[in-house]
């Protein structure tokens, strides 16, 4: 047994050595380089290692000690190396859970050397400046390529320092909605810039958004830096990027492929109006809608719900009464004659339907503007539901009604004298109603005290106004009575109402005329007794044959013929001394 047992310790020996001579990775992560490769110590900077295979767990070490690290992405990682690190070179490594990357870089520290701001040139009129400070600009170079869908896209930049002092620790931070950066997370440590200097820069993005309908996208560049006193400064550049179309395979030019967009329907209310201007409570109407189909793709069966409601569906494909109209709301405005669910048709994308709903507005509604929800449901282009919904906005107004007439029948007029007119203004309405001036005037005569302020009326109330017209011809008069007052949403209006009084020729005494007989002064006139004719004493005859009074007239009374009517003779009374 021990004879076998030797024969295998050999080969277990050999085994061994040869595991030593050939090295084997414990892993695969990798350090290659360190941007910048030199920085100055008097300010915290930041760098970014480069190399493979890092991930989450990667730790940057600085000569063995720890920096505060962000990992960027596998090829790249960001540190922070605070300030007053000793000047000269020092060791970048990193280190994993896995174990320390293979592979390392040497950061050179450098003592800060304060460069002197250049002297200015003093002429009569030029004052030395009182501070010096850094100054960046950027410049895009027209040699940029235009944006295509689906692509990368690199950027490319050139930093100016127009200022008086050097940037140091210059850093580049790009923000892109319509762009992603790659390769370095969109951090760029670009170093320090002289006064006067330049230095140029380029980031590639990921072009991740959809560009159809775009003409131009925006990125967003951050610069930071320092100047020799550790002053920082942020400038913000926005920069506009042309889109030119889909991107070409291969990196071969090819045709550039013409954008479809997305096709969909969508119905808008471009015009509603209501049949009754303005509504109020318990009032009837019709509102009339334009509806328009604004999308690229065909409505079909499109169904309106007035109120608000929704198209039930079981797998995209409507079912039988899965119209829900009921859940509406009608506290206010409830529909009339038809329910609050009509069909349509179809709208093809770009036309337009009128429709139409008869409402009523409740008798409960309080003046207001009131939002009305109206719902289309149809089915687009590959037969799934689809509920658009609108609101509209309905003012309800409660405008006062007030009655305008006489409170008792007014006196007799005649041309030229004054009368009375007992005006009386009655609120019919169900709510106080507040009312401005009343004026009363007419183009038959003159109004006198035709002008008052009538004030609040409660439901019922009654407001009284006398005034006196002195007509100016006989006839019909017309009285125009006109009342002013504010609505519920600020706006003047009037209520005109017209009444009419006639009015008849003025009565002249007869007595007062000096031209017509016996008028004036200077006594009474009678009329004159004369002799007896023929014919008077035949009458007298054919009295007395009858029976009846057939005497002569005696004592100056006059004579009556017969079928002629005589005046009535007054004696004057004799007096007595």
């Amino acid at each position: 047994m021990k004879t076998k047992f030797s024969r295998y310790v050999p080969l277990s020996l050999l085994i061994a050595l040869v595991m030593a001579v050939i090295p084997i990775s414990a892993y695969a992560a990798d350090v290659t380089s360190v941007t910048p490769n030199s920085i100055v110590n008097n300010v915290p900077n930041t760098i970014i290692v480069a190399g493979t295979a890092f991930d989450n767990s990667a730790t940057v070490l600085l000569d063995g000690t720890a920096l505060s690290t962000s990992f960027l992405d596998a090829q790249s990682l960001s540190a922070n190396v605070p300030a007053g690190i000793a000047a000269g070179p020092h060791t970048i490594t990193v280190s994993l859970t896995g174990g320390p990357a293979t592979g390392s870089a040497t950061l050179t520290v450098l003592a800060p050397t304060p460069i002197p701001p250049p002297t200015p040139t003093l002429t009569a009129t030029s004052v030395p400046l009182p501070f010096v400070r850094p100054q960046l600009v950027v410049k895009i170079p027209k040699a940029n390529a235009s944006v295509q869908n689906g692509g990368n896209y690199k950027m490319n930049l050139v930093i100016d320092n127009a200022g008086t002092a050097a940037a140091y620790s210059v850093q580049a931070v790009f923000t892109s909605t319509d762009l992603t950066p790659i390769r370095n997370g969109g951090v760029a440590a670009l170093g320090s810039i002289s006064a006067g200097g330049n230095l140029s820069t380029a980031q590639t993005f990921l072009v991740t958004a959809q560009l159809y309908g775009k003409s131009v996208i925006v990125v967003d560049l951050t610069l930071t830096y320092y100047d020799d006193n550790s002053t920082t400064y942020t400038d913000k550049f926005t920069l506009s990027i042309p889109v030119s179309g889909a991107a070409s395979s291969g990196g071969v030019a090819g045709a550039t492929a013409t954008p479809t967009g997305v096709k969909s329907s969508q119905l808008v209310i471009t015009n509603y109006s209501a049949s009754v201007d303005p509504l109020q409570p318990g009032e009837q109407f019709a509102i009339k809608m334009t509806v328009q189909n604004v999308g690229n793709a065909n409505a079909q069966r499109v169904t309106m719900i007035v109120g608000g409601g929704s198209s039930g569906t079981s797998g995209g494909t409507p079912q039988p009464g899965g119209v829900s109209g009921g859940s509406g709301e009608f506290t206010n405005f409830a529909p009339v004659g038809a329910s609050n669910v009509q069909s349509l048709g179809n709208l093809a994308a770009g036309s337009s339907v009128q429709a139409s709903q008869n409402l009523i507005v409740n008798v409960s509604t309080n003046p207001g503007a009131y939002p009305m929800k109206v719902t289309f449901s149809y089915l687009n282009d590959k037969n799934e539901v689809i509920n658009d919904e609108q609101v509209i906005t309905l003012l309800v107004y409660s405008l006062p009604s007030v009655d305008v007439s006489f409170y008792r029948p007014p006196d007799p007029f005649f041309v030229g004298q004054p009368g009375a007119l007992p005006i009386q203004i009655v609120n019919l309405g169900k709510r106080l109603s507040v009312l401005g001036n009343v004026k009363v005037e007419s183009a038959g005569g003159t109004i006198e005290n035709g002008t008052s302020l009538v004030g609040s009326l409660d439901a019922g109330g009654y407001f009284t106004l006398d005034a006196m017209l002195i007509p100016e011809q006989s006839g019909t008069v017309s009285l125009d009575v006109t009342i002013d007052y504010v609505d519920d949403f600020n706006k003047p209006r009037t209520i005109e109402k017209t009444l009419e009084v006639e009015v008849i020729e003025g009565f002249v005494d007869p007595s007062l005329d000096p031209s017509l007989n016996g008028g004036g002064e200077g006594g009474e006139e009678f009329p004159v007794v004369t002799e007896e004719t023929v014919w008077q004493k035949i009458w007298r005859f054919i009295l007395g044959v009858f029976g009846l009074d057939s005497a002569a007239p005696s004592n100056g009374e006059p004579i009556i013929e017969p079928g002629i009517d005589q005046p009535i003779q007054v004696k004057p009374g004799v007096g007595k001394g």
